[in-house]
Formats: structure tokens, C-alpha cells, sequence
């Protein structure tokens, strides 16, 4: 550090303390404070302290010059509400003021510390404060009451947010990827907290249903919450009229999975609307009613993993038929392990039934005992059961585990789009997409942003919460993108997938990310992170109040040296930490 004069014209010299740091071998300056308005001889203390000269008798060593009254996490803050500014999504949200700022905040310590809005409030507070969040964003003193404020006001805005991210990622013929997901709600108090199939492993709990919209690439475009019993194919009409009405798309291709699309979808809201389309694929007993209809020959992928067929049955769709081997074999082991397990299950409760002391008794009683078991392993379909008040025996039915065994590895993608539209490959390509959605509601929910528990009473509260949620996994998923060389993810995904000998065959990582992955380091010699160890080494660029031991010196503040791997990200992101 030194203290620069820099003439100013007709006026007196800015005073300023500055810093040197070397750049991808360039020297370069940084300002770090004005010292303009300190009195000389301050200004001449502070620079002799800076040379090191002693300051008396006895001699004051240079680390004793100095004292941090406090240090606070800053890099990771710049690099999440840098990305913000960037995406311009605060101009998305409305003209400045304070609920503005306040939702600003809100996304981004969901980005970086996702916690309950008290633990928020708490966070940005100046006496507090676990970051420097709130005073780069001018907050003030902030409470929960506030936060509950500014979600209220950012719900009101989300039918016009929601619009200009589909101006921007969404196009007209764009696919349109589509699925649901599930978290459990804390108390029974919310209209919308209802019993239903949970997702997270808690049938006891109350829990709401969610829809995500996104663009074929998985980027993040409109969320909607429904009430915890809807079933999955009954919220698709809701996402149709969002897309045609509000958005003005009138062309679209809708990507769901088999139990979103379903038949009967297809018949009371897709078919013979003109402009949509969609790709799904069939259930399990529809390919099996294909085989026995003779419209699949499954000798015909012997030697070949994709084939396009047609049915009365499906009329105006086209089928397209895959068969992976992998697929088959793991289909298979499973299938041998969930039987036997079964099976060993099945034979304790016959014992119980059997034995001198204590028999299990009673019809109901055994079938009770039986129907945890079916109901554990899902294998009931493949056995014969008999139950009576005294007795119970089973055995396997061969035949039908021969009949599900030999579709092993077989689906069939569904779409109303003609050949010349989408050929048989990239439909496949474009429902395998879906995984994208997945790993979204894996980051919403358990890895990065923790949606999960809700404790809010009110459903708008909770639909604020959701959309809020869905705004911060907008951030990351570009924040992601643009880190992808410092991170585990494959940026060269598009290069392997082109490459993939058959679309059918399982996703390979591409020899860049394979060698990355193995030696735990970039090529440049970076060591690779996760997303979140990332942001953990960013906080650690710290920005820190210092106080000079000089009698009548003011405090200032001082922006830790940025380590080489922060300076990359930093440069990746296109933001500074300055900011």
C-alpha cells in the first residue's frame, strides 16, 4: 500500500491510499480509500507508517500500526448480487425502492446462506450482519416484518417478471420443458398444505405441490404452486394458458414425462390445439399392449437401439421405440433382488401364520401383514397370494415376470411433431431433457437453495416463497454457467452429447470434464469445486474495518487481496469485487 497525489485541475490534489497487485503478470492500482479531507501531518503519519519508519521511542512494529475492529464476508455476496445486476433481473423486478432492495437481498442470501426470513433479517443487519449484504444494498435496519413486506410486494409482480423471462429465453417452436415436485410444509395451517404423494419420503406430512417452467436448456422461466393432493397431469391446462395468454407464445412444443402427459391429457387439452405440440412417452402397460398387438417386433433390436413405429391405437403420433441394453441389465438385477427380498418377507409372515405359539390369526390380520410387504417392494404383480384366517401361501407367477422381463430396457417416446419437424434422434434427445427440470427441483430442495421446510401460514406467503426460491435458482443457474471451468460441470456437454454414438446409449462426460473430475484440478491448474465450496472460498475475501493506531486517525475500510482462483472467478463472472 502507498498514498498517491493526484493533481485535480484548478483544485487541490485527491489525497489517495492505494494498493498495487500484479494481474496476469501486469502491475496494477487500486484505489481504497480518500484521504483528502485528513490533515497533513495524519496524511504524513499514515505514510511513514506505510514505509515502515518508526513512530517513536520505542520503535511500533508495523502489524501494531493497525488494528481490525472487524472483518466481514464479502466475495461470495459480490459475485451472486454482481451476477443480479448483471441479469438485470433488478430491473425485472420494478423501479428502485426499499421492498426492491429488500427482495434483492432476500435472493441473494437464498444464493449464499439460505435460512428462515429471521435468520435473513438477522443477517442483514449492522450489528448482525454475517456479510456485507445489507450495507451494499443501503438496507438499513431490516426485521422479519419487513421481509414478509417485500415478498407480499414481489408476489404482486411476478405475472410481469414471469413475462419478461420468457420474452427472453423463450421463442416461438421453442421447446418447453415441464415437470412437478413436492416439499413438505411444517403445520396444517395453509389452504394449500394437503396430504398427498410427497416426494420427499414424509406421507405423514402436509405438503404443497409445485410446477416448474423452463427453456430447453433447464434455465428457470415461470413456477406455479397448487395445493398439496393435485395430481401431477392436472396441472398441465394451467401451463398451457400461461404460455398461449400471458407469454403469447402460439407456438410450442410442451416436454413432459409419461405421468404428466398422459392419455387422457391428450385427449381433453392438446389434441387439435393448433400450434402445440408436445413429447412425452407411453406407460409401461401401453408397450406391452404394443407388443401383444403386434405394432412392436421386438426382434427388431437385436441389432439396432432405435426404431420408429406406428399404431391405430396412438393415431397422428409417431412412436419412436429405444432399447438400451444398459438400461435392461439394471431393470433386470433389480427386478431379481426386489423378488427375492419379497420373497423372504412373504415367507416370515407364512412362518407366522404357522407357528405353535402365538399363530398370526385372522384374514385381515395376515393380509395387513402381506400388504406392508407388497407395499414396501412393489412386487405384488409378480405372485400368486392365498390368504385365509389359519394360513398363508404365495409363489411366484413366472409368467409374469417373463412378460415384464422381456420389455427390460424398452420405451417409447411420444410426439405429435411430424419427421420433418423433429427427426426420431432429437425427439428422443429432447425428452431425455427432462433431467434438466430434475436438476433443478434437486437444487431447489436439498443441494444449494433449501426451499424446504416452509413454515409460512398463508398461501400467498408460500407462493411468494416458492417464486422467490425460483428467482434464486435463476441466479445460480447463470452463475453456474459462467463457472463451469472452475466447477465439476461438463462445459463441454453439447460437444459430448453431439459425439454420443447413439442417443439412446446412457450420457458420457466429455474427456475435458472426465480428466477434470479425476485429477480434482482444471487444466490451467485450478482446483475444482462444487458450486457451494466455491462460494465458501469467495467469502473468504473478506472486507475489513481497519483503525490506525494514530492518535485522532479515522477508521477506514479495506478490501482483502483477492487470491488468484477469486480473481479468475471474479473474471469469469465479469463483475469486480469492488462492486
Amino acid at each position: 500500500m502507498y498514498i498517491a497525489t493526484v493533481p485535480n485541475r484548478n483544485s487541490p490534489p485527491a489525497i489517495l491510499l492505494r494498493e498495487s497487485f500484479r494481474e496476469h503478470g501486469k502491475v496494477k492500482n487500486r484505489t481504497l480509500a480518500n484521504l483528502s479531507h485528513w490533515p497533513a501531518a495524519r496524511i504524513e503519519g499514515l505514510r511513514a507508517v506505510l514505509r515502515g519508519d518508526q513512530l517513536g521511542a520505542p520503535a511500533v512494529p508495523l502489524e501494531q500500526a493497525f488494528e481490525i475492529e472487524r472483518s466481514t464476508p464479502h466475495g461470495h455476496v459480490v459475485a451472486v448480487l454482481g451476477t443480479l445486476k448483471r441479469l438485470q433481473l433488478d430491473r425485472l423486478l420494478g423501479q428502485e425502492s426499499a421492498l426492491r432492495q429488500r427482495v434483492m437481498a432476500m435472493l441473494v442470501e437464498r444464493v449464499v446462506r439460505p435460512c428462515s426470513k429471521l435468520a435473513t433479517a438477522r443477517a442483514l443487519n449492522t450489528a448482525t450482519q454475517t456479510s456485507t449484504l445489507g450495507p451494499l444494498l443501503d438496507l438499513g435496519a431490516v426485521d422479519e416484518d419487513d421481509l414478509y413486506e417485500a415478498m407480499d410486494w414481489l408476489l404482486a409482480q411476478q405475472s410481469e417478471v414471469e413475462a419478461a423471462l420468457a420474452k427472453r429465453h423463450l421463442a416461438e417452436g421453442s421447446l418447453v420443458l415441464y415437470d412437478v415436485s413436492s416439499t413438505y410444509f411444517e403445520g396444517r395451517c395453509c389452504p394449500l398444505a394437503k396430504l398427498g404423494h410427497s416426494r420427499d419420503g414424509k406421507p405423514d406430512r402436509a405438503q404443497i405441490v409445485f410446477g416448474l417452467l423452463t427453456n430447453v436448456e433447464g434455465c428457470p422461466v415461470a413456477v406455479e404452486v397448487f395445493e398439496g393432493n393435485t395430481g401431477d397431469p392436472k396441472t398441465l391446462a394451467s401451463q398451457i394458458t400461461k404460455l398461449r395468454e400471458r407469454f403469447g407464445l402460439q407456438r410450442i412444443v410442451l416436454v413432459g414425462d409419461r405421468g404428466m402427459i398422459t392419455q387422457a391429457r391428450i385427449d381433453k387439452e392438446l389434441a387439435g390445439v393448433d400450434g402445440l405440440d408436445w413429447i412425452s412417452a407411453l406407460r409401461a402397460p401401453s408397450i406391452a399392449g404394443l407388443v401383444e398387438s403386434g405394432a412392436l417386433q421386438l426382434s427388431l433390436f437385436d441389432r439396432r437401439h432405435l426404431a420408429e413405429i406406428a399404431s391405430p391405437e396412438f393415431p397422428g403420433e409417431r412412436l419412436i421405440v429405444c432399447k438400451n441394453p444398459l438400461l435392461a441389465e439394471e431393470r433386470s438385477r433389480k427386478r431379481v433382488e426386489l423378488l427375492a427380498a419379497t420373497g423372504q418377507a412373504l415367507a416370515r409372515v407364512a412362518a407366522a401364520a404357522q407357528r405353535a405359539k402365538r399363530p398370526l390369526r385372522g384374514k385381515d390380520e395376515i393380509a395387513l401383514r402381506v400388504g406392508e410387504v407388497l407395499g414396501r417392494y412393489k412386487m405384488g404383480k409378480h405372485f400368486t397370494l392365498s390368504i385365509s384366517d389359519t394360513a398363508f401361501t404365495y409363489a411366484r407367477d413366472e409368467v409374469s415376470i417373463r412378460r415384464e422381463a422381456a420389455l427390460d430396457g424398452f420405451y417409447v417416446i411420444r410426439t405429435s411433431l411430424e419427421a420433418s419437424s423433429l427427426s426420431a434422434e432429437e425427439a428422443v434427445r429432447s425428452y431425455k431433457r427432462l433431467a434438466r427440470v430434475e436438476r433443478a427441483f434437486r437444487s431447489l430442495k436439498t443441494v444449494d437453495l433449501h426451499i424446504r421446510p416452509i413454515h409460512h401460514r398463508r398461501a400467498e406467503r408460500v407462493r411468494a416463497h416458492v417464486f422467490l426460491c425460483m428467482l434464486a435458482y435463476y441466479i445460480e443457474w447463470h452463475l453456474r454457467e459462467r463457472l463451469k471451468p472452475l466447477l465439476f460441470d461438463d462445459e463441454d456437454h453439447a460437444e459430448a452429447e453431439a459425439s454420443r454414438a447413439s442417443v439412446v446409449a446412457a450420457a458420457q462426460r466429455s474427456p475435458r470434464a472426465a480428466a477434470k473430475a479425476a485429477a480434482k484440478q482444471t487444466q490451467d491448474g485450478w482446483p475444482v469445486h462444487s458450486f457451494r465450496t466455491l462460494l465458501e472460498d469467495l467469502a473468504t475475501l473478506t472486507k475489513n474495518r481497519i483503525r490506525p493506531k494514530l492518535k485522532g486517525a479515522p477508521s477506514f475500510d479495506l478490501l482483502a487481496t483477492p487470491t488468484p482462483l477469486q480473481q479468475r472467478a471474479f473474471s469469469l463472472l465479469g463483475t469486480s469485487p469492488l462492486l
